[in-house]
């Protein structure tokens, strides 16, 4: 009985804890599997080499990591060799404690007590005076693939300032999520340049954020302190490169871990939405599940029948698309506490889908389905300004309102295309 009783604990024992080592098993195995090692995690490997010996800034957010999940601050904050001596807060905050909108403000960061320099508020590119104590500023941040994502902007000026001070740029490298190939959208026009249209690139451009670096750097679109076409800069610029990477590669064939670069990006297949919707989310007119559990995989509003709104887009036969009926009560943003109808995008042939058109045939579906609320003459129009801006372009809004087509549109927004994946291929660093 005795020997019967140890066994049955035995087992009791070995039941309690394989729950955990399995557990321990899995999350070690989302970054032993990985097939990709990012920039910071080849510089730990080459051991800083192109950081010995200089006084180094930082540009991050939470999503600079390693593989094991830790922090490019603080790998660099204890790197051999290395001299971290100012961090640098794009919006959200070095540390991600900023919500979405808010400014930035300058501080000391509580775990290594470097200080911290806002470049998301009042000043956007760094000055002189926050730039004086280094020889190179570091920027590791996952993009999301999208011009309107404002973290290209700050690198962008990030590059500006360092070349009017003699600053070298190093650049961590990281994986487009939305891969190598996708490009979408019209390149910005004069008169929409701004921090959510900062340079004249397509709105999905189809390069990593260090093959952008040196295209910026090379095609003369960085500009000096007076912002014109005659004060052309270029600075010192190292990118660190990614180990595996391939172009065909989505986030998730990286294996890599995925750390939310914004509140609204909590996945990696956000990414995929993202530009589905978020130019329409501009205009404040629907819910894109923001404030909901499905951040740009959604559109809803009170007024809208699912079931018939599902089946009106699907009878488009969209590429690669389909969309199934919902009913939301959004917790927050557009809708709060409204019992809204609408639709979840899924997306089923990520290489046959065309992102950026989804909203447009939304759009365009509203407008055939419930003429008294189409969305352009309805939307408040103190926001079409913003909608232009991340456009790159005010024809967009302007024929749509005309036609509620997207074959009006379609040729406008896709114009650059081709041109520009000319143009970029001379910068990939990867095939």
């Amino acid at each position: 009985m005795k020997k019967l009783y140890g066994i049955i604990v035995a087992l009791l024992a070995f039941a309690v804890v394989l729950p955990s080592c399995t557990a321990e098993a899995q999350q070690g195995s989302a970054t032993k599997d990985a097939v990709v090692k990012s920039g910071i995690d080849v510089l730990q490997q080459n051991g800083f080499k192109q950081l010995q010996g200089k006084k180094v800034g930082l540009v991050t957010n939470p999503s600079g990591v390693n593989s094991q999940l830790v922090s490019t601050v603080d790998i660099l904050a204890n790197a051999p060799g290395v001299e971290l001596v100012a961090l640098y807060g794009p919006e959200h905050g070095v540390r991600g404690d900023i919500h979405a909108g808010d400014k930035v403000s300058d501080e000391v960061d509580p775990k290594t007590g470097i200080p911290v320099y806002s470049l998301y508020g009042k000043t956007r590119k760094p000055t002189p005076e926050m730039l004086k104590e280094v020889d190179a500023i570091v920027y590791d941040i996952q993009d999301n693939g999208c011009r309107s994502f404002t973290f290209i902007s700050t690198l962008g000026l990030l590059m500006e300032a360092a070349a009017e001070n003699g600053k070298e740029v190093i650049v961590l490298d990281r994986p487009n999520p939305l891969g190598g190939n996708k490009v979408e959208g019209n390149i910005v026009e004069p008169g929409y340049f701004s921090f959510v249209s900062q340079f004249e690139i397509p709105y999905l451009y189809g390069l990593t954020v260090g093959e952008l670096a040196v295209m910026l750097n090379e095609e003369g679109m960085l500009k000096g302190e007076k912002g014109t076409n005659d004060t052309i800069v270029k600075c010192n610029l190292t990118v660190v490169p990614m180990e595996g990477w391939t172009r065909d590669m989505v986030y998730t064939d990286t294996k890599l871990p995925w750390v939310l670069p914004s509140p609204h990006m909590p996945q990696a297949e956000t990414s995929y939405y993202y530009p589905a919707t978020g130019i329409l989310g501009e205009l404040g007119y629907m819910s894109i599940g923001v404030g909901y559990t499905l951040p740009f995989q959604m559109v809803a509003a009170q007024w809208i029948n699912s079931a018939e709104f599902a089946d009106a887009l699907n009878a488009l036969e969209l590429p690669g698309v389909k969309f199934r009926p919902i009913n939301v009560k959004p917790f927050y943003s557009v809708g709060k506490g409204e019992n809204m109808g609408g639709v979840q995008i899924y997306i089923t042939d990520y290489q046959k889908a065309h992102l950026t058109s989804i909203q447009f045939y939304i759009m365009q579906v509203i407008a055939n389905l419930y003429p008294d609320k189409e969305v352009m003459a309805n939307a408040d129009q103190g926001r079409f300004r913003m909608f232009d801006l991340v456009s790159g372009s005010n024809f967009i809004r302007e024929k749509f309102s005309e036609t509620k087509q997207f074959k009006d549109i379609e040729a406008h927004w896709n114009k650059d295309v081709e041109s520009f994946k000319e143009l970029s291929k001379k910068y990939y660093m990867y095939e």
